[in-house]
């Protein structure tokens, strides 16, 4: 393997566009970006990818690297002897999420309005395959941006008059962007089948920002004697890399669990003028804290993503981004290679499954240079993690103190679950899941589930009742003072399920009866 070693920042000297002596349409395209100069991983990746070698490029989150494969792909194409027809793909680019294929098809789409004779497809699942089929043979897709589900969807086919295997076979260049989080995701088989359908013929990109056993088998099956380039934080040596980019602050504090959401809502506060990003462990408790907040920040846009939002992802996701100001709920579907204009704070509510789950989450913010911010939320038993961090993920986190006095919003959060059943049964199914993630932590000698106050953690939840579980039942929960309202008359807000949810009632009063006379 050839193999191109550690490149500092402070070792790159700031290089143009214009050094690249790109094809004159394409440079006026990469010009609109108004970016002067080449980041480091840009400066070194470009070069070697346009002297026709395979590149694995492992570079810190939000170092630029969109850029750094989609510039030489595109002047890969313009070299070409022999222009590409409409239905010939000269490009495939595969990413991890539906999230991060449409913000590289959005760059690329800026990229292609300087050289129309190229057309771009972009190939995600949550819709009918046939749809994306109709659409290659309507408009065709030189440049293919996509999920490997859905690529692998196409590939094998059975419509009887479309064989995208046919169309490949001009491919030039084959892109696996954020290749570590796709072996993660456990695309690697499916990677694996993509390749068999692809010329040997061509140039590979991988491109990651963690290095992993994993990502190095792949290199070795999907790469031909590639360039290894690591482009490495400034202030770092090979013994010392720093994982999150040198223009972010990282902060941690220690909240009591009861008090946990009254610091959290002053934080959003504090910062309503900003942009914000908010993570939390599990799908229920983004679907919880976000209509608590709703509830409790009316003033604030408050935007929720989650992994089973399959259809409404693309669209939330852009009301984000084109924000000026506001805050996005969500659980580490939005971790990785999401690129979000400004985003001032990166708030981890609940701490990541994994020490590199961190590392990404921070990296939503202080993205290609900018200043940014991230503030990590612990519970006392847990700050032991702040070293772990340091000594895993070389990552330094500043102890901040946001005080003792907060407005305590618990009393409205529990009036809001005796408002509406809806709320109620989301707090508890976000409880219980916050508890089952817990339970399965990576770093399971620091998060110790019999180490949490289960009284203080659901009086912190708002819970009006504690939660029939296992893990309750063998923990100590005072501290908890149950509500005294009888739940099974907390009604749904929405008419349409409360009339259902009384239907349901009258059925079980008839049944119940038969049953115990029957047993």
């Amino acid at each position: 393997m050839d193999i191109t070693k550690g490149i500092t920042t402070q070792d790159m000297e700031e290089d143009s566009w214009e050094s690249l002596n790109l094809n004159v349409e394409l440079l006026a395209a990469v010009n609109q970006f108004n970016f002067k100069y080449m980041t480091p991983v840009q400066a070194t990746c470009i070069p070697q990818f346009l002297s026709k070698k395979d590149v694995a490029v492992e570079a810190v989150t939000g170092s630029g690297k969109t850029l750094a494969f989609l510039i030489p792909v595109l002047e890969i194409l313009l070299q070409r002897s022999k222009n590409l027809k409409k239905h010939e793909v000269g490009a495939i680019i595969i990413s991890p999420t539906r999230e991060l294929a449409l913000q590289i098809d959005e760059v690329l789409a800026r990229l292609l309005k300087r050289l129309p004779q190229y057309t771009h497809q972009l190939v995600t699942g949550g819709y009918n395959p046939v749809i994306d089929i109709e659409r290659f043979k309507e408009t065709g897709g030189n440049v293919l941006v996509g999920t490997p589900g859905r690529l692998m969807d196409l590939l094998t086919s059975k419509n009887s008059d479309f064989n995208l295997g046919s169309h490949v076979r001009s491919l030039e260049v084959l892109i696996l962007d954020e290749a570590d989080r796709l072996l993660e995701l456990g695309f690697e088989t499916t990677l694996n089948m993509i390749l068999k359908y692809l010329p040997k013929q061509r140039r590979t990109g991988l491109f990651s920002a963690t290095q992993t056993n994993e990502v190095d088998q792949l290199i070795r099956v999907g790469l031909r004697n590639p360039v290894c380039i690591t482009v490495k934080e400034k202030g770092c040596n090979e013994n010392n890399a720093l994982r999150t980019p040198s223009s972010l602050t990282n902060y941690y504090t220690i909240c009591d669990p009861d008090k946990k959401l009254n610091c959290l809502v002053s934080f959003l506060r504090d910062h309503q003028q900003e942009k914000l990003i908010v993570f939390f462990s599990t799908c229920a408790s983004v679907d919880y804290f976000s209509r608590l907040l709703k509830g409790i920040l009316k003033k604030l846009a408050i935007i929720s993503i989650h992994r089973k939002m399959r259809h409404k992802r693309h669209k939330l996701f852009k009301q984000f981004r084109d924000l000026n100001r506001g805050i996005l709920l969500c659980t580490d579907v939005m971790a990785r290679g999401i690129d979000v204009p400004d985003v001032h704070w990166v708030v981890q509510y609940d701490p990541p499954c994994s020490a590199s789950a961190f590392v990404h989450r921070c990296g939503r913010t202080a993205r290609i240079g900018n200043k940014g911010q991230a503030l990590l939320f612990l519970l006392p038993t847990e700050e032991t993690y702040v070293n772990f961090l340091q000594l895993n993920q070389k990552v330094i986190l500043e102890k901040m103190d946001l005080g003792e006095t907060f407005f305590n919003v618990l009393p409205k959060v529990k009036k809001m679950n005796m408002r509406d059943r809806d709320i109620f049964e989301k707090g508890k199914r976000a409880f219980v899941s916050y508890i089952q993630a817990y339970s399965k932590h990576e770093c399971h000698l620091l998060f110790k589930v019999k180490d949490l106050d289960f009284g203080k953690l659901a009086e912190g939840f708002g819970l009006l009742k504690m939660p029939n579980m296992p893990e309750v039942k063998r923990q100590n929960v005072e501290g908890f003072v149950e509500t005294e309202v009888d739940i099974q008359n907390i009604p749904f807000r929405d008419k349409r399920k409360e009339k259902e949810r009384q239907n349901n009632l009258k059925i079980f009063i008839k049944v119940a009866p038969r049953r115990m006379i029957s047993t």
